[in-house]
């Protein structure tokens, strides 16, 4: 596991989430620390880095 940050896409305040590197492609959704909204997640690992990262508002 290691710690990423990123941009809510609702309140854009910097937030950090742990990630699981032995997955490849992950898709999940998780609560913002600071908002509290659902943010859904699309990451993808490659090679031991994050090759990919979205961060999506789910307009609820």
């Amino acid at each position: 596991m290691k710690e990423h940050f990123f941009q809510c896409p609702y309140c854009w305040e910097q937030v950090s989430m742990l990630i699981d590197y032995s997955q490849s492609n992950q898709k999940y959704i998780e609560d913002c620390e600071v908002c509290c909204n659902p943010i859904q997640l699309n990451i993808s690992i490659k090679d031991g880095v994050i090759s990919s990262f979205q961060a999506i508002n789910i307009e609820q």
